[in-house]
């Protein structure tokens, strides 16, 4: 599944954070931006995902798989978003964190198990349904909030700086888990990071803002 953004970009106040963006990502290529702290790297990316705050407005046009999805919201673009904080929910065991992140149209309890589980088991966390996530180390947790985002079976995947509260050889396992994840089913992804190695890890296109 593609991502295509064209002519896009982010005004607050009547004045753009950054020139007009044309962007093509394939499904299952990674492409990076990069640029200062305050150029608009994660507001692109709420823009992009729909979740653009009060006060900013964008123009141009976001296309997932070759349709427009620009005017709609965004639980309806398909589109994943995975932050620096796993963000996983205090008051959920592990295994019900991920089954938050389901696809709608997946209702059978039995099912909805199964799907989990399986995921649990990709991420190297067999077994672990009943955990506090309290209790995960901060692999296990990224690791995790990476699973929750693809069991909603979004088309295009959108990384705000993912790896860089781990530490540094952490970071190199889980670019390769993210990556190759992915890769593996096609999906498209956005990534902003600060960080020059990922970009090299990701192999993709650089955008600098």
């Amino acid at each position: 599944m593609s991502l295509e953004l064209q002519g896009f970009s982010v005004q607050r106040g009547g004045v753009a954070l950054f020139a007009p963006l044309d962007l093509q990502v394939a499904g299952g290529a990674v492409a990076v931006v990069m640029g200062v702290s305050g150029v608009g790297k994660s507001t692109l990316l709420d823009a992009v995902g729909g979740h653009l705050a009060h006060g900013f407005c964008c123009t141009g046009r976001v296309l997932v798989a070759g349709r427009d999805v620009s005017a709609l919201p965004a639980e309806a673009r398909r589109i994943g978003v995975m932050f620096q904080d796993a963000l996983l929910f205090a008051h959920l065991s592990l295994g019900d964190n991920l089954a938050f992140g389901l696809a709608a149209a997946r209702l059978g309890r039995t099912a909805r198990r199964a799907a989990v589980e399986a995921a649990l088991t990709q991420a190297g966390l067999d077994g672990m349904y009943l955990r506090d996530p309290a209790t995960l180390s901060g692999g296990q947790r990224a690791r995790a909030a990476l699973m929750r985002a693809l069991l909603a079976e979004p088309r295009v995947l959108l990384l705000d700086e993912p790896f860089s509260k781990l530490d540094a050889g952490l970071r190199a396992e889980m670019r390769r888990f993210v990556f190759a994840h992915v890769k593996a089913r096609g999906i498209a992804t956005l990534m902003v990071t600060h960080d020059p190695a990922d970009a090299v890890e990701a192999g993709g296109m650089v955008v600098e803002l």
